[in-house]
C-alpha cells in the first residue's frame, strides 16, 4: 500500500508541475451555470411497416461533414440540479464503434474530422476493466467507486462498473448467424469489401458443427447465397465468402427482411439466433431514413433475433444509420477499420459480441438532495431515457454480452456547508435526511431482463459518503483519461482548461495497465499522436 501511494504522488506531482502547459487556470464558477440542459424528446414510431420512411420528418438532424460521412449531433450533457431533478436514467450501451472510427481519423488526418463522431461512453467501452466478477447465479456485477474529478476541481466523480459473466467455449449454445453482407459499389474499397471477406473468414473459423450459417447480400436488390449451413462446413462458407463483388445501388432493408427470415427459418431454441450487418451505412434504396431504419428492425426485434451492426470503411460511411439499426434492433455496434479489429471483435470478444447474458439494461440513478447538489452524466447523450421508462417493461434498452464491461461515469457537486436546500419536505424525508439514509450519497439501480424473459428483474446499490477515496483505482484514472480524451476531441465546455493531451499522457505513463495491456498502450499512443497535431 505505501508503495502504490508513492507512486500516486510521484505521478500527481508530476502532472501538477506540466499545468502551465495545458492553459489558464480554470473556475469554477463556469459549472455552476451549466445546469439542466440535457433532456431527452420523444420519438415517434411508425405504424405502418409498409411505408417506413412516413417518419423521416421527425429524424433529428445530422451532419454531414464534406468527405459524405454522416454523424448525428447531439448536445453534451450539462449539470443537473437534484432539487428539481433527482434521477437520472440511462440506456446501456456496449458499442465501441465511437472509438475505433476516431482513433482511424486521428491515424489518418491527425485529428478528428467530425466532432459528432466522438461518444464518450463508447470510447470508454472500449476497453476492459478489472471490476470484480459476478456471483454464480447473477449475469453480472457492479463496481462503485468514488473519487476527487480530474477535469474538474469543484467536484467528485463517480464510477459504475458492471462486468458481465464470461462464458468459456464449452459453456457457449448454438448459434444461428445469418451475414447479411452489403455488396453494393460503395463497397468497392479495399477497406471495405476485401476486408469485410477477411473478418467474416475469421468468425467461420470459429464456429463447430453445432453453429448454423446463412449467407444474404444486398445491392440493387437482395440474394441468398448460403442457407442454414453447419458452421463446421468451412471450405462451403469461405467458397461464398471470396465470391462476392461490389456493386450496384444498396437496397438495405430488403436484405434486411430476408436476413430475419433465414434466421427465423432455422431458429434455434435456447439457441443465440442473430443477423450480423456489414456496410457502409451507406443505403439509398428502399427504407433509408434513420426513422423509417429504427421502426423497420423495431418490428423485428421481438422475434428472438438480435442484430449486430459492423460497419466498414471511410470516406461516406453513414455512422447515424448503422448505430440506429444496431441500438433498435438488440444489438451492438463496431466500427472495423482493420484486421487486428475485427480479430478484436469477432475472435477475441467474439462471446462479448455474439451472446447477450442480459438485455434491456437500464440504469437509474437517485440523488440524495441533502449531499448532493448537481450532476452531470458523462456521455450516454443518445441513451437518456425518460425517468418513468425505467419501470416500464414495453421500453426497449441495451444489451450486455458474455464478458463486456459497461462503466458509467458522473460529476457529482456536493452539498456546501451552510447553504440553504431548495426542496420539499416530503422529498427530504423520502430521501432519509434525518434518518437511516443520511450518509447515502445516491443509489444506483438496474433494471434487466434475462435473455429468454418479458419480465425484468431490478438490483440497486446504494453509495455512501464514505466510500470517497483520494486514491483512485486503475480502473477509474484510466476511465477518466478516456472520458478527458474524448472531451478535448469533442471540444467540451465541461472541462477545465487546465486539461491537455500532454497531462493525459503523463497520467496515463504511470498505469501498469497501460503497460500490460495493448489496447490501452495504443491509446496512450493515441494521445501522444493528438498532442502533436493540436
Amino acid at each position: 500500500m505505501k508503495k502504490n501511494f508513492i507512486k500516486y504522488f510521484v505521478i500527481s506531482v508530476f502532472a501538477l508541475s506540466s499545468l502551465a502547459s495545458c492553459g489558464e487556470a480554470y473556475d469554477s464558477a463556469d459549472y455552476s451555470a451549466k445546469t439542466d440542459n440535457a433532456a431527452t424528446a420523444d420519438e415517434g414510431a411508425c405504424s405502418d411497416e409498409a411505408y417506413y420512411d412516413e417518419c423521416a420528418s421527425a429524424e433529428e438532424p445530422r451532419f454531414s461533414n464534406v468527405s459524405g460521412e454522416e454523424y448525428s449531433q447531439f448536445a453534451e450533457n450539462g449539470f443537473r440540479s437534484v432539487s428539481t431533478n433527482p434521477l437520472s436514467t440511462f440506456s446501456a450501451d456496449v458499442d465501441t464503434a465511437s472509438y475505433a472510427n476516431v482513433r482511424r481519423m486521428i491515424k489518418d488526418y491527425g485529428r478528428v474530422t467530425d466532432t459528432n463522431a466522438v461518444r464518450i461512453e463508447e470510447m470508454i467501452n472500449y476497453f476492459s476493466y478489472d471490476y470484480s466478477k459476478p456471483d454464480d447465479d447473477a449475469p453480472f456485477s457492479v463496481t462503485t467507486e468514488l473519487s476527487s474529478c480530474p477535469w474538474n476541481s469543484s467536484a467528485q466523480l463517480l464510477s459504475v462498473g458492471v462486468q458481465g459473466k464470461e462464458i468459456s467455449s464449452s459453456e457457449r449454445v448454438p448459434m444461428n448467424i445469418v451475414f447479411l453482407l452489403d455488396v453494393s459499389g460503395s463497397m468497392y474499397s479495399e477497406d471495405k469489401l476485401p476486408l469485410m471477406v477477411e473478418a467474416f473468414s475469421m468468425l467461420a473459423e470459429n464456429l463447430t458443427a453445432e453453429d448454423r450459417v446463412s449467407i444474404v447480400t444486398y445491392a440493387g436488390s437482395d440474394a441468398v447465397l448460403l442457407e442454414g449451413a453447419k458452421g463446421s462446413d468451412y471450405k462451403k462458407i469461405i467458397k461464398v465468402l471470396n465470391s462476392l463483388e461490389a456493386g450496384g445501388s444498396t437496397n438495405g432493408s430488403a436484405g434486411i427482411n430476408t436476413a430475419y427470415e433465414l434466421a427465423e427459418k432455422f431458429f434455434i431454441e435456447g439457441g443465440n439466433n442473430r443477423v450480423i450487418l456489414a456496410t457502409d451505412g451507406d443505403l439509398n434504396v428502399g427504407v433509408s431514413t434513420e426513422a423509417g431504419l429504427k421502426s423497420l428492425v423495431e418490428s423485428k426485434r421481438d422475434n428472438g433475433v438480435y442484430l449486430s451492426v459492423l460497419g466498414f470503411g471511410t470516406g461516406n460511411i453513414k455512422d447515424n444509420k448503422m448505430e440506429t439499426l444496431a441500438d433498435n434492433g438488440n444489438g451492438n455496434y463496431s466500427y472495423i477499420d482493420s484486421m487486428s479489429e475485427a480479430r478484436k471483435v469477432l475472435v477475441e470478444e467474439m462471446n462479448g459480441t455474439l451472446f447477450t447474458i442480459a438485455k434491456d439494461v437500464k440504469f437509474q440513478v437517485e440523488f440524495n438532495p441533502e449531499l448532493v447538489s448537481e450532476y452531470r452524466l458523462v456521455g450516454y447523450e443518445n441513451r437518456l431515457m425518460n425517468d418513468e421508462d425505467f419501470y416500464d417493461d414495453k421500453k426497449d434498452a441495451g444489451e450486455i454480452g458474455a464478458g463486456h464491461t459497461v462503466t458509467a461515469m458522473y460529476e457529482i457537486i456536493p452539498v456546501s456547508a451552510g447553504l440553504p436546500l431548495k426542496y420539499q419536505p416530503a422529498e427530504t424525508e423520502k430521501a432519509g435526511s434525518s434518518g437511516e439514509y443520511s450518509d447515502e450519497l445516491l443509489t444506483v439501480s438496474i433494471r434487466y431482463k434475462n435473455p429468454d424473459d418479458d419480465e425484468s428483474n431490478t438490483l440497486r446499490f446504494p453509495v455512501k459518503s464514505d466510500k470517497y477515496t483520494d486514491y483512485p483505482s486503475e480502473n477509474m484514472q484510466f476511465a477518466s483519461c478516456v472520458a478527458e480524451f474524448g472531451m478535448l476531441l469533442r471540444e467540451s465546455e465541461n472541462i477545465s482548461s487546465e486539461i491537455c493531451y500532454d497531462r493525459i499522457s503523463e497520467t496515463l505513463s504511470g498505469l501498469d495497465s497501460v503497460h500490460e495491456d495493448e489496447y490501452k498502450a495504443e491509446f496512450a499512443e493515441l494521445v501522444r499522436k493528438a498532442a502533436a497535431n493540436s
